[in-house]
């Protein structure tokens, strides 16, 4: 862990303001390091999560007291932070990884997956072959978890990278988020929207009013900043929803089909996503049923000019190309940010309760509108990234905090 003095070596670097560095001498913040960007003032699900910091700081000395703990601590986890918190030479870092994973060769079966061109489209080829598992009702939060805990172990450990995966805070980029330090298309974001495509109307909604995510003004090719030069190569598949992407050569999408990275920065979607909206699918839910059919806006919402709920609001931020396929989306950098955030939500809900909610999974019923599973028992589901990372147990996955046999062992601020 930095020192205060290493981290006050960080903060001018922080974009538009001198960041802040919170240390106080005991309670939860000695254990773990804190920096906020004051450009943004903390909204009310920051507030909430810091709120519920002492429970998670009594809750792991429960589990150090009870030996299950797996070794992890607050002072030994790892800190996930939100993307304007993180100095610009971290953010460029980021950048800097996922060139390197797009330039590194594949590990998946070529032959299954002639398209899959680099160690960063071994994640897509994961994603667009098994999407309806990890988005049933077992698997949503826990085996995204581990597909990210995956993807940011190969920054890492494949590509140098010294921080951790960061995530969005929806509500910093809402009202514009093609002026945000997330996708400004700066050197330290992670690129900018595309060009503006007339023939690209925005997502369909069907059985929402309005029933359209309409188009930001973009829909077209990336060409400024990081990412720019991305080539595309999975997909697309029959859930896309760009205009006037060529057809991939396999039916399946699997095949090679090189092309631009196609964004709509769009603020339609992300205002789904407000601070107001997460704080209430927080506090509002204290079953996992509710909780979860809020997160996908179920049923939709009414008399709300963005009924999308925040998991679909979420990942249309930016989204053509392949970020708008529900299969390819982790071929947009930006998925990551997405789930990570998801994945941060979760954890807030959790421990509001964590003797009741961790190993909470939605229970099957009609009114649910993802793919679901048959009652099992979850004790017997394993979670399999086959290529990507060894199997394990499902409800391993629920906890960040010494689950994965202390392989997990992450906070976030």
């Amino acid at each position: 862990m930095m020192t205060i003095g290493s981290t006050l070596l960080l903060l001018p670097l922080l974009t538009g303001a001198c960041a802040a560095a919170i240390s106080p001498a005991n309670g939860w913040a000695s254990k773990i390091e804190v920096f906020r960007n004051p450009v943004y003032p903390l909204d009310v699900v920051d507030k909430l999560e810091e709120a519920t910091m002492p429970k998670i700081d009594e809750w792991m000395a429960k589990k150090i007291t009870a030996g299950k703990n797996n070794k992890c601590t607050l002072e030994t986890a790892a800190v996930r932070r939100e993307w304007s918190d993180m100095s610009e030479t971290m953010r460029q870092e980021y950048v800097a990884a996922i060139n390197c994973l797009l330039k590194k060769p594949p590990k998946s079966d070529k032959s299954r997956f002639p398209g899959a061109m680099s160690r960063y489209e071994d994640f897509v080829a994961y994603h667009m072959t098994h999407a309806m598992q990890l988005h049933d009702n077992m698997h949503l939060f826990g085996a995204h978890k581990y597909y990210v805990w995956l993807f940011e172990k190969a920054l890492r450990e494949e590509c140098g990278y010294t921080g951790y995966q960061p995530y969005m805070n929806y509500d910093r980029y809402a009202q514009d988020p093609g002026n945000s330090p997330l996708l400004n298309g700066n050197a330290s974001s992670i690129g900018g929207n595309g060009v503006r495509d007339p023939a690209y109307k925005g997502v369909a909604q069907p059985g929402r009013t309005p029933n359209i995510i309409a188009s930001g003004g973009g829909g077209g090719c990336v060409k400024e900043g990081p990412f720019s030069d991305m080539v595309v190569n999975l997909g697309p598949t029959a859930m896309a929803t760009g205009a006037k992407i060529p057809k991939n050569p396999r039916s399946d999408g699997t095949g090679a089909n090189p092309r631009c990275l196609r964004r709509d920065v769009n603020r339609n979607a992300a205002m789904g996503a407000t601070a107001d909206r997460a704080y209430r699918l927080l506090t509002k839910h204290n079953d996992m049923d509710s909780f979860y059919n809020e997160l996908l806006g179920t049923p939709p919402p009414k008399n709300d000019p963005y009924p999308w709920g925040i998991h679909t609001a979420g990942h249309y931020i930016a989204a053509v190309d392949p970020g708008g396929d529900a299969m390819t989306s982790p071929g947009d950098p930006l998925f990551y940010f997405h789930h990570t955030s998801l994945d941060r939500l979760w954890w807030i809900w959790q421990m509001q309760d964590p003797e009741n909610r961790l190993y909470s999974i939605p229970f099957v019923n009609m009114n649910m509108t993802m793919p679901m599973k048959r009652a099992v028992d979850p004790h017997n589901v394993t979670v399999d990234m086959e290529w990507l990372g060894p199997p394990i147990k499902l409800l391993e996955t629920h906890d960040q905090l010494g689950g994965n046999g202390g392989l997990f062992c992450y906070v976030y601020v």
